[in-house]
């Protein structure tokens, strides 16, 4: 059988333009004399839907469409769509996520979703009830089985999740001869050579051939990365292409000699796909929220310099402005480095000195103030007005607001409430201080191998990071090192360490007692900031949900 592979980009409720993608993809695959085209999980609605899935007309919508397709597609062509509807069953969720196959114009063939993820970002469990039963579609000489995305990862062992059904396993026992999986799997640094193994794993363990649809774009913080692919029982590999629609076929018998072989010969090189995540994350979150520019304030700094650069990728050097802010404790090299990187990107770029701001407001609070010596307050009030100038052209110009705060300074709370954190999006809100360097630095790398000028100014990449807002201020002066921060800030959120645990493995204990509890003051702020990108297995936000009046109980044992 030659089976369409279309890795499509829905948007969340837009049914009429997933609709018409839906019809477009199946027609071409009709034309390449496709039996099968398979779409993503929850493709007619977008995915993940959260709460429009409380209102009728959404579940409605979501029918009319299916409806829809019926009567519009190729008849001779079986076509898989992802849906939700309302649950067959009398007891449980109101909801079910499906998948159905349309044949000859009609619904020839449903399953539900089986396992229900509620860890990390998910919140399945919250909306849906699962299957109850798994069956088989009988299509030309396949007999075909679908599991939904979540349903095949019972295999990995996720750490506090333990399913008590195995879907794959109930398919494999009626005889299938040809597993589908279309999914909804968001974009996770490393997670793409897990999805490969998982699959390859099942395919020898029913013989069968398997192949899994992702999704492809992003939604709010979350990031689908595509890179659809197709294992054949004989050993043949497809895959398609990285955080960008992709069509392509693959026969089911004897792929090795009828399908284009394709086999990474070394592993994706995942500060490339960091990359391609976050520009794909800020254009399309700038796309679907409507807008059309973006701007954001560059200090002459690392991180503003990386979310330039990304800007300018994701939507062009014409529609990115950079706001360059100083203040009477700004160096002349970082004005320098500032003007030198937008030079570079080739976007337009403003100075827009604050310092009579300032002094104003210094004037006004000298007397409230009490002539106390300086101290943070002077210094969150300079980004704080930056933060309203900033604002203030987001308003006038309908340009969307990128904040430029790393995950380090994220986590302890070292950005100022309405500030350098207003905006409307954190690109790289989920990199890691350290994480930021060696992006840049990759990047520059690709520029060198490309024989083409270095992007990021040497300077930026070498001077100590500072958020220059007294003098002589330094990051090392408020923080641990950024190399052994992030080793402690890693082992905490990401492996869930306890204070003894992280001092275990070689970490002073005092500084990591510190951190944490650092972190858990910091969780006030981080409730308020604007979505962050997700690239890491915990990012803040959806992924992280924590109370933010506790007792920071870590620190008491």
């Amino acid at each position: 059988m030659k089976v369409a592979i279309a890795q499509i980009n829905s948007f969340i409720a837009d049914f009429d333009g997933n609709m018409k993608k839906i019809i477009a993809y199946s027609e071409k695959a009709q034309t390449l004399d496709a039996d099968l085209v398979l779409f993503p999980e929850l493709s007619i609605c977008g995915y993940p839907p959260m709460d429009l899935l409380d209102y009728d007309y959404f579940i409605e919508k979501n029918i009319q469409t299916l409806c829809a397709l019926q009567q519009s597609l190729p008849k001779d062509i079986a076509c898989g769509v992802g849906f939700v509807r309302r649950s067959p069953y009398t007891m449980g969720k109101a909801l079910v996520n499906s998948y159905g196959i349309i044949a000859e114009g009609k619904l020839a063939f449903e399953q539900v979703k089986t396992l229900l993820p509620t860890y990390d970002v998910f919140d399945e469990a919250r909306y849906f009830e699962s299957a109850r039963e798994w069956n088989v579609f009988k299509w030309k000489s396949e007999r075909i089985g679908a599991v939904i995305c979540e349903d095949i990862w019972r295999e990995t062992n996720i750490p506090g999740v333990n399913y008590d059904r195995d879907p794959v396993k109930k398919l494999f026992s009626q005889g299938v001869s040809l597993l589908c999986v279309p999914s909804a799997s968001p974009y996770v640094a490393g997670k793409l050579s897990v999805r490969r193994d998982l699959a390859r794993h099942i395919s020898r363990q029913g013989n069968v051939p398997f192949i899994y649809i992702n999704a492809v774009g992003a939604n709010d913080s979350i990031v689908f990365d595509g890179r659809s692919f197709a294992f054949g029982a004989d050993g043949a590999f497809l895959q398609g292409a990285g955080f960008e629609e992709d069509f392509f076929l693959f026969d089911t018998v004897d792929s090795l000699e009828k399908t284009p072989l394709v086999i990474p010969q070394a592993p994706d090189d995942e500060l490339d796909a960091i990359e391609n995540a976050l520009v794909l994350g800020i254009r399309e979150y700038i796309a679907k929220c409507g807008f059309t520019r973006a701007h954001l304030g560059l200090s002459g700094g690392i991180d503003s310099a990386l979310v330039a650069y990304l800007a300018v990728r994701a939507i062009g050097q014409d529609r990115v402005v950079c706001l360059n802010m100083p203040s009477r404790f700004s160096s002349q090299g970082s004005k320098d480095d500032a003007s030198e990187l937008a030079a570079r990107l080739g976007c337009r770029y403003t100075p827009l000195p604050i310092e009579p701001v300032f002094t104003s407001f210094l004037d006004a609070l000298e007397e409230v103030f009490e002539k106390k010596p300086f101290d943070v307050a002077e210094e969150n009030l300079q980004s704080r007005i930056r933060g309203t100038l900033l604002m203030a052209y987001s308003n006038k110009f309908s340009s969307i607001l990128l904040t430029t705060g790393n995950k380090s300074e994220l986590a302890m709370g070292y950005c100022t409430l309405y500030g350098d954190m207003n905006g409307a999006l954190s690109p790289i809100g989920d990199l890691f201080k350290t994480e930021v360097f060696a992006l840049c630095k990759h990047i520059n790398e690709k520029a060198l191998v490309a024989e083409k000028n270095i992007i990021i100014p040497e300077s930026i990449l070498t001077k100590p990071p500072s958020a220059e807002l007294r003098p002589n201020q330094n990051d090392q002066d408020s923080l641990p090192p950024y190399e052994i921060l992030d080793e402690i800030l890693k082992l905490y959120l990401f492996d869930n360490l306890s204070v003894d645990e992280i001092a275990a493995r070689g970490l002073d204990k005092a500084l990591a007692t510190s951190v944490i509890k650092t972190v858990a003051q910091a969780e006030f702020k981080r409730r308020q900031a604007p979505p962050v990108l997700k690239v890491s297995k915990r990012a803040f936000g959806m992924g992280r949900r924590m109370p933010i009046a506790r007792n920071v109980y870590e620190v008491d044992i």
